[in-house]
């Protein structure tokens, strides 16, 4: 993507003209550094990995800020590596992190339970009561579902709670002093109005009569943050807060900020998917699908959840608890076969996708008799609480690589398209699909299979693997520009105005084959249900 000379890129760090993202994702904290053209020029990450604490999926305080500095950390070494310059001023900023969740805080900023994450799945009876009595889908990965819960449970730090937010919100807040979030995180909290941009006022009325009385005040809307929609100036980096970033002190305060998004936000804009009729498919650990709406739903949908756009447009979202993260514990044990085989010293996991990936273009059409479960944990769309990952096969399954690896990626997307078919059911209509995510840096493959999971054509940009680091840097970038046009003018007329993608539509054959995978895949759930029941996690 980038044009630009590096002495021209040194002035422009130098000069404080740049933008700063930072995304907390499930397995990897990223730092993206870009020009005001858009352009990625350095990057930084760290690895995490999620843990159960007391019961929940979670991350440790420790590690949030632990991997947020050495994410920085890195992004800045890189920029002094590459450009010679120290990066001690920035433009802009912002912060996207995994929606939803619970992060509960007391009056002094207190943590009062540890993090409870959007993979947590202990909330079910209290998504399902929302959902029943407030009139809308209220899944369980929602920070509403996760508070009520714990009314439910009678857990004691109910009252000492003052606010609860996400987990952007959170690192937010801590670096600006400002309580508020982005309305498509909001969105992943409460139930977002998109005529009023804010959390929906009839539904608040209507929780307070069902929960208020367990809460300070009486009523939920004295807990939850502020909400913004892209463009607008979310507070400035503080003192503290820029020590919080960047401990050797070289960043100064004083950044603006964008609002803090959720990843799901900040892939619509990594692959410019904000207008109406457009949609993108997101691969990570998770999985999800968002896709921008025409016209209200017709009816309530457990698995299509109402969101909205960075901007505040009605989105219908499918998530899935579990995207492509057993696939890639697959490809590391492939790796290992290599070396145990003596042909490396050494394999580059790059190449190792690319080389085994596209085994899956010689397996059958219906992945011959494959199963798999890529369930590591709960499945919400297949109404699994727990996973254990799995593979079976018919006894006459013909056993090859192509198969193993198409049953592989057909399972990636299978929870995926179960929750497709209530978009179908509602004729949404879908010119194609922007996908991004790892996954799709090695050409055709996954793109051709999510092709027949949705059975709507797949678009991927060159741009598809930035992620939403990138995001949300753009949405920082766009603080100066929201005066002068809307969020999707400026990615249209600025940012991808000469980016290059291809397209690929659903093959019959491959349709035909998911279809008959698909199939397999409801059936074998009951051993996926047993093996939750009989196998412990340890």
């Amino acid at each position: 993507m980038m044009s630009d000379s590096l002495p021209s890129i040194a002035r422009t760090i130098q000069t404080g003209e740049t933008y700063l993202g930072i995304e907390l994702g499930s397995t990897r904290i990223k730092a993206s550094l870009i020009t005001p053209q858009g352009h990625e020029i350095a990057t930084g990450s760290h690895t995490w990995e999620n843990q159960i604490i007391e019961g929940h999926w979670s991350y440790s305080e420790e590690a949030i800020w632990t991997g947020l500095s050495a994410s920085y950390a890195d992004l800045a070494g890189n920029v002094q590596e590459k450009f010679g310059v120290p990066l001690t001023n920035i433009k802009g900023a912002g912060i996207s992190a995994m929606m939803h969740g619970y992060m509960a805080f007391d009056a002094d900023g207190n943590l009062l339970v540890p993090f409870r994450t959007w993979r947590d799945t202990s909330t079910r009876k209290a998504a399902d009561y929302l959902t029943e009595h407030l009139g809308v889908n209220i899944p369980l990965r929602w920070s509403i579902s996760h508070l009520y819960q714990s009314i439910l449970n009678h857990e004691d730090h109910l009252d000492r709670i003052n606010f609860f937010t996400t987990l952007s919100g959170y690192i937010h807040w801590k670096l600006t002093g400002e309580r508020v979030l982005g309305i498509g995180d909001a969105s992943g909290m409460f139930p977002i109005d998109s005529k009023i941009a804010n959390y929906n006022q009839e539904i608040i009325q209507k929780f307070n009569k069902i929960a208020g009385r367990y809460l300070p005040h009486n009523d939920i809307l004295e807990l939850l943050p502020q909400v913004l929609q892209a463009g607008q100036n979310a507070g400035n980096l503080t003192i503290e807060g820029a020590n919080l970033l960047d401990p050797t002190g070289k960043l100064q305060a004083g950044v603006p900020f964008c609002p803090p998004e959720g990843d799901a936000g900040t892939g619509m804009v990594a692959t410019n998917a904000v207008r109406i009729r457009t949609g993108n498919v997101s691969v990570g650990t998770s999985i999800f699908a968002m896709v921008v709406l025409e016209q209200p739903l017709n009816k309530l949908h457990r698995n299509l959840d109402l969101v909205t756009t960075p901007s505040g447009e009605a989105v219908a979202m499918v998530h899935c608890n579990n995207g492509a993260d057993e696939l890639s514990k697959w490809i590391g044990l492939f790796s290992e076969v290599a070396l145990a085989f003596g042909t490396k010293k050494e394999v580059n996991i790059n190449e190792a996708y690319e080389a085994i990936l596209q085994e899956a273009f010689s397996g059958s059409p219906d992945a011959g008799g494959i199963i798999v479960y890529n369930t590591i944990s709960g499945e919400p769309v297949v109404e699994l609480s727990e996973g254990r990952p799995l593979f079976a096969r018919t006894s006459n399954a013909q056993l090859t690589l192509g198969n193993f690896m198409r049953a592989q990626l057909y399972s990636v997307f299978a929870a995926l398209a179960i929750g497709f078919e209530d978009l179908h059911e509602e004729q949404v209509s879908l010119d194609f699909l922007n996908a991004h995510g790892g996954l799709f840096k090695t050409p055709a493959v996954g793109q051709r299979f999510l092709a027949a999971a949705t059975q709507t054509p797949i678009v991927v940009a060159e741009s598809a693997g930035e992620g939403g680091a990138w995001g949300i840097a753009l949405l920082a970038s766009y603080l100066d520009h929201s005066s002068e046009k809307s969020l999707a003018d400026y990615l249209d007329q600025e940012i991808f105005k000469d980016s290059h993608s291809t397209t690929l539509v659903p093959k019959p054959a491959d349709i035909a084959g998911f279809k008959t995978f698909l199939s397999r895949y409801r059936s074998g759930l009951k051993i996926e249900k047993t093996a939750v029941e009989t196998i412990t996690n340890f």
